[in-house]
């Protein structure tokens, strides 16, 4: 029987996942060799569970971690008792070391740090799809950033952008003919943020996109009247909103986007301070 026991300063997934991948390369019955996870190591003292293996002969010690300390006891101990101990992580953190002429941060868990950053980021997309169109007025007050707009202000792109940034957005239509929801105007004005745009340039975009839908252009949806009486409504609900406002007419998503990060966070650093 062989006995694997795997030390981290974090969860031990990194060292159980390499031990899976070289173990899958043998055929072995569950019977001949066994896994014991010992996570969350942070100090020396917690590897005097070392002391009480019996079998040295058939244990093999693999950890990864990344403060020096804890690694020097682990080999001393791994010699003092005869046991092959494996460093999973060192030999890498070396040649990167090198490579990029930076130290390591020897900071534990720092993957799973990661992890919840891209679980954020999943969450926020997810959002952005539910809550598109003001679909569900719910989302307003669950929303980091409420963008609001009439037709072809890329209110959508902007939204999925944003929330590849990890912010939740939610996005409200203005159209003259239906009054935004009354739970917009009951938020936080420092989280909106109103999407202008020109004239001209909204009516080249609609007939573009008229054309690529192979409807004919003169509809009303493109019609310099019908744009002006959606940039009049337009106005009339940032006037009562008090909120922010992008022209976005030539700029690019991602310069919108950016300028959007920029301008809540200011808002929020300087709420903080009025907190504070």
């Amino acid at each position: 029987m062989i006995e694997i026991m795997v030390l981290s300063d974090s969860v031990g997934e990194t060292a159980e996942s390499v031990i899976d991948a070289c173990t899958a390369q043998f055929n072995i019955d569950e019977e001949s060799l066994t896994l014991t996870r010992i996570p969350y190591i942070k100090s020396t003292d917690q590897l005097n569970v070392l002391y009480g293996i019996e079998d040295v002969q058939n244990t093999i010690i693999v950890y990864t971690f990344v403060v020096p300390e804890i690694k020097s006891h682990i080999v001393r101990i791994a010699d003092e008792l005869g046991i092959v101990a494996i460093d999973l992580m060192s030999p890498l953190l070396d040649v990167l070391s090198t490579k990029l002429g930076q130290s390591p941060k020897k900071e534990p868990g720092l993957v799973h740090r990661l992890d919840e950053e891209y679980f954020k980021k999943i969450d926020a997309i997810e959002f952005a799809v539910k809550y598109d169109d003001g679909r569900d007025v719910t989302g307003l007050d669950k929303a980091d950033i409420v963008l609001i707009g009439i037709s072809r202000t890329s209110k959508t792109p902007l939204s999925q952008y944003l929330a590849h940034k990890s912010y939740k957005v939610m996005n409200v239509p203005l159209v003259p003919e239906a009054d935004p929801p009354e739970e917009l105007f009951n938020i936080d004005p420092n989280k909106c943020i109103a999407l202008k745009i020109d004239s001209v340039k909204l009516n080249e975009i609609r007939k573009e996109r008229l054309k690529q839908l192979g409807l004919d252009d003169h509809v009303s949806y493109a019609r310099s009247e019908r744009i002006e009486e959606e940039l009049e409504h337009f106005h009339c609900v940032v006037e009562r909103l008090q909120c922010e406002v992008i022209d976005v007419s030539h700029r690019a998503i991602e310069e919108t986007a950016n300028l959007i990060i920029k301008i809540i966070r200011k808002k929020r650093g300087a709420h903080e301070n009025t907190r504070g």
